[in-house]
This record gives C-alpha cells, structure tokens and sequence, in this order.
C-alpha cells in the first residue's frame, strides 16, 4: 500500500499595487521643476521688455496680463509632462490605473507648492517685521539720543530756575483753560473759549449730535470768541457741522466702496485659483493616459 505525500501549498501570489507613488513623485517633481523653468525664462523674458531710457515700456496691466497668461501656461505644461511621466513610470496600461496616477501627481504637485509657498510668505514676513523691528529699534535710540543732546544742550543754555518757571506756566495756561468751561463767554479767556469750543465739537462729532443747552453754548462761545453776532456765529456753527457730516459721509463711502473692491478682488483669485487648478487636472489626466496609451503600445512590440 502505498501512500502519497501531499507537495507544498502553492504560495499566495499577491496582486500588484495599483499605484506607484515613485512615479506619482517623480511626475510631481518634472511638474514643479518645469514650470519653475519656464517661468524663470518668462521673467527674462518681461525683464528684456523693460526700456526705461527709451521710455518703450508696456504699461503695467500689460505686464500683468502677460505675466497671468505665461505663469498659466507654464504650469499646464509642467503638469501635462508630470502627468505623463507618473503613468509611463508606473508602468500600467489601464487608462482607470493612468487616470488615478494623473490625478494623484496633480494633487501631490499643488501640495508641495502650497507648502513651499507658505514657508517663502512666512519667510518674508518674518524678514520684514525683523527689519521692521530693527528700524524702529534704531529710530527710538537715535531719538533718545537726540533727546539726550538737546536735553544737555537746554540744561547748558539755561538754568533749572528759568526751565521750572516755562514748565509751570504751560501747566497754568492748561489748567486755567480748562477751568473756564461753563463761565460766562464774554468773561473767559481766548484759550478757555477755544478749549470750550474743542470740547463741544469733539462731542458733536463722538454723539453724532448735540443737545439744546450745548448747542446754544457752542453758539455763544464762538460769538464771543471771534467778536460776531449769536446769528452769525450760529450759522458758522451750521455751516462747521454740515462739513462734518459730509466728511463723515464721505469717509464712510469710502470704507464701502473699499471693501466692495476688496470682496471683489477675493472672488476675482479664487475662482482664477479654481479655473488654474481644474485646467491642471485635465491637463494632467491628459498627459497620464498618453503615457499609459504610449507604454501599452511599447509592451505590444516587445511582446510581438
């Protein structure tokens, strides 16, 4: 009787990956490395343009157009040959398999220059506030130095006794200003009436209006200070408000019209942003599925 030894368990064979990310990389590399290529050579090429002593210049919207349209198309080529390159190099035939690997070189593309874009803004931002800092740094010590001088400069020049006495007058002058709001106009002084007068038009400006009794006030205070009649100082009092309101106005119409052209300028770069990055996609997908078609075609040769 004889008996059979079972041979060994055939190993499991396992599938092939169905994406290469080498390849996915290396697409995204050729991608970014030929795009900054040709965008370094659209530099020089608007630099040649440049003709300050001819005055030959195009103007700036020129420029800007020109500089939108070349960056555009310089990154679709980077991409179309990235594309391309992911698929040939990971060696599939499937245009399903090319497709993922074009959209994947794409994705890993606009990644990478996301991160190095944002490392070159952070970069430059903090160089900047550094000078900043540093400049300001400098302009306070020059500044106290400069006041250091002129200090000694003072205390050489004059005596403590006579730099107390000028001090103590200002001093009095602002306290006898301020001490003079709510006397009798025809009795104040001509620095407490304009003090008054300081004080109630920053409170028309703060309120937004002012009440009988202060209006009233602020008519007799200008009356008695430029020496005119209470109708007269009234309607310079109209006049002074009504110029405020249409500065107010004004100011204000501004700050919309900024705004609207700040809301504008967002839309206008993202959706430039969202058509760019689209046309990439397509453009990679294209390139992935000629690579995928061209290395199909390479296989069938060899094989034949």
């Amino acid at each position: 009787m004889s008996s059979t030894y079972p041979g060994p368990a055939p190993a499991a064979v396992s599938p092939l990956p169905r994406i290469s990310w080498g390849a996915v990389f290396a697409g995204a590399i050729m991608a970014l490395a030929i795009g900054l290529m040709l965008n370094v050579l659209g530099a020089a090429v608007g630099a040649t343009l440049v003709d300050a002593t001819a005055r030959d210049t195009p103007d700036a919207s020129s420029f800007g157009i020109g500089a939108g349209l070349w960056l555009l198309v310089s990154n679709l080529i980077g991409l179309v040959v990235g594309g391309y390159a992911a698929a040939r190099l990971s060696g599939t035939a499937s245009n399903t398999d090319a497709t993922l690997h074009g959209m994947a070189m794409w994705a890993a593309s606009f990644l990478i220059s996301a991160v190095l874009l944002g490392n070159l803004v952070a970069g430059v931002a903090s160089t900047a506030a550094s000078g900043v800092t540093g400049a300001l740094g400098g302009i306070a010590r020059g500044a106290g130095s400069v006041a250091s001088a002129a200090g000694e400069q003072v205390a050489n020049r004059t005596s403590t006794g006579a730099a107390q006495s000028a001090a103590q007058g200002v001093i009095d002058r602002v306290q006898s200003a301020l001490a003079g709001t709510g006397n009798a106009p025809a009795a104040m002084t001509s620095d407490q009436r304009k003090a008054e007068i300081a004080t109630l038009a920053g409170r028309r400006v703060a309120d937004g209006n002012l009440s009988g009794g202060d209006r009233e006030r602020l008519n007799a205070v200008v009356a008695a200070e430029y020496n005119i009649s209470p109708q007269e100082a009234q309607q310079r009092v109209a006049q002074a408000e009504q110029q405020v309101q249409q500065a107010l106005q004004q100011a204000a119409q501004r700050a919309r019209e900024a705004a609207d052209a700040a809301a504008k300028g967002a839309s206008v770069a993202s959706f430039s942003i969202f058509l760019t990055m689209l046309l990439g996609l397509v453009v990679a997908v294209i390139g992935a599925r000629r690579g995928s078609r061209d290395h199909a075609a390479l296989r069938g040769r060899v094989l034949a």
